[in-house]
């Protein structure tokens, strides 16, 4: 194998001594280099700036006098300032890119001893990108910082860039992702692999873009929590120093989504007695959380999309734009590319946020990750009003039957389960949940908020609740729960919503009234919020 360095020449430390013949009783990092006995070296790169070719040449006689078998190739990179940071890297990402750095049948190493501090830098990012595939060498004189040595050699010593072959740093990096995943579940211990994968690639995303994030998924799935604790993880890790501002787009309308959003003068309209800075102003240089991005007023979409872009954005009656360096958070339970194709969202916005996104999925998706939830909302409780709750055995298994049983759908995801939860905690005695308490529980469930006027009328498979919530009967009359009750049933019966379809609407598919009875029955079931495969 034939063997290649790469080293920037030492305007400074390779002159050590001029010409005369005290230059060989002082120790010049890269004369010193080619004088190991155990590191011969086939091929030298000196990287230069062609003003100093001339001492370029004197080190490269200097080099032949005392390694004739090593070849110096002086490699011009004219850089107008070595500390520049951006000119540096390009021009060496440019220099990188010669063939003669990508032969399989050489070892390449990289000098880092001579150059800028900068130019070390970029070197040493080259090196751990593998745009040059190479190992690290550093030399240094043999008493310690002391130039002037009769052994002009010093010494070297190799710098290995594989992390894998260092157990205890391998094992600590590897402790530290394991934390900020823990931080990113709250430290729920879950177990739905598909979920664990999701927020793996969350956290690598979070610590590694300021690009906008969307979450998506049904109401209830946590997409709030996870947005405060993507805020949380990427505060701690010196990623952002800016302020988490929380907006639910649902409460926003016509101009108070523009003022809401991008601020405005007083003055601006009606009732503006005084300046507002705006939700984006405020989430300057950290995150803002948009929830329920699909409701938001198209006008402000095209303002929102170039504050996205350019950063700026002018407030309602302002004269001149504003900057703020904001990372976005998108949430939504709705189906954006529907509402593309219906022309309520815009297709570019769309495109802008959707870079990185990610589906949460239901409670009753995850059904494996109900008792370690469970163990948390118990923790929450406590936490905040100083008393520990937990469940005796017969009562925790009674709870977890019905939470794990699939026709309990979970309609209201952690909602619901944290309701349940704190209505239990409040009403034991002792600090313990009995089965007692339960069993009135889950009959509160069927019954509670004046659904007893209409649960004579439900069959026992059709938990209205777990779909709808626990004050479904508050919001809906019985008439229409009656109906929703048999609809569900030849749902669940039915092997499509096109089998299900065709029986509720038989009439209608004889008079031939309607060419989409499916689509019919997927916007009935919208009305209440339900889905068909979440009926199952």
């Amino acid at each position: 194998m034939k063997t290649t360095v790469v080293s920037v020449l030492g305007t400074r430390k390779d002159a050590h001594g001029g010409y005369g013949p005290a230059r060989w009783e002082t120790w010049r990092p890269t004369i010193g280099l080619v004088m190991q006995e155990d590191l011969p070296i086939d091929e030298l790169h000196l990287i230069l700036n062609r003003e100093f070719l001339s001492l370029g040449e004197r080190v490269k006689a200097d080099i032949l006098s005392v390694s004739p078998e090593t070849e110096v190739l002086l490699d011009i990179v004219e850089l107008e300032n070595p500390w520049d940071f951006e000119e540096v890297y390009e021009k060496f990402y440019d220099y990188a890119k010669r063939p003669c750095f990508h032969d399989e049948q050489t070892d390449y190493y990289i000098h880092i001893s001579t150059g800028s501090h900068v130019e070390q830098i970029c070197l040493f990012l080259l090196a751990e990108s593998r745009h040059l595939p190479a190992k690290l060498i550093q030399t240094s004189p043999k008493e310690g910082h002391v130039r002037h040595s009769s052994d002009p050699r010093g010494t070297y010593t190799m710098i290995d860039l594989d992390l894998s072959r260092y157990d205890k740093l391998a094992k600590r990096f590897e402790v530290e992702r394991q934390d900020d995943l823990a931080f990113l579940k709250q430290g729920i211990d879950t177990r739905n692999d598909a979920f664990n994968r999701l927020i793996e690639t969350i956290e690598r995303v979070a610590l590694r873009s300021a690009e906008p994030i969307l979450l998506t998924g049904p109401t209830g799935a946590g997409k709030t929590q996870l947005a405060k604790q993507i805020y949380a993880l990427k505060k701690q890790s010196g990623k952002v120093k800016g302020a988490f501002v929380a907006v639910n787009c649902a409460t926003l309308g016509g101009d108070l989504a523009k003022s809401a959003l991008f601020g405005h003068k007083r003055g601006a309209f009606s009732g503006a007695g005084a300046d507002h800075d705006g939700f984006l102003k405020e989430a300057d240089g950290g995150i803002i959380f948009l929830d329920e991005i699909g409701e938001l007023p198209l006008e402000a979409q095209t303002l929102l999309l170039k504050a996205i872009e350019e950063k700026t954005f002018r407030p309602l009656g302002a004269s001149e734009d504003t900057q703020s360096d904001f990372q976005l958070i998108c949430g939504t339970n709705r189906d954006l590319v529907e509402d593309v194709e219906k022309k309520t969202f815009r297709r570019d916005l769309l495109a802008r946020i959707n870079l990185w996104s990610f589906q949460l999925p239901g409670l009753a998706e995850r059904r494996e990750d109900i008792e370690p939830n469970l163990e948390h909302e118990l923790t929450k409780f406590a936490r905040k009003h100083g008393k520990a709750i937990s469940f005796n055995k017969e009562a925790r298994e009674r709870f977890l039957a019905f939470a794990l049983d699939k026709r309990t759908q979970w309609s209201g995801n952690f909602r619901d389960l944290n309701a349940m939860v704190v209505r239990m905690a409040t009403l034991s005695d002792g600090g313990r949940i009995t089965l007692a308490t339960v069993e009135e529980e889950l009959e509160r469930s069927a019954v509670s908020c004046g659904a007893s006027r209409t649960s004579h009328m439900m069959e026992e498979d059709v938990n209205l609740e777990a779909l709808l919530g626990a004050d479904y009967a508050e919001r809906f009359d019985a008439f229409d729960l009656v109906q929703l009750t048999h609809v569900i049933r030849v749902c669940r019966a039915s092997d499509s919503m096109a089998d299900a379809a065709r029986q509720l609407f038989s009439v209608s598919l004889q008079a031939k009234k309607s060419t989409n009875h499916t689509d019919r029955l997927s916007k009935y079931l919208a009305k209440f919020g339900l889905k068909f495969k979440l009926l199952g």
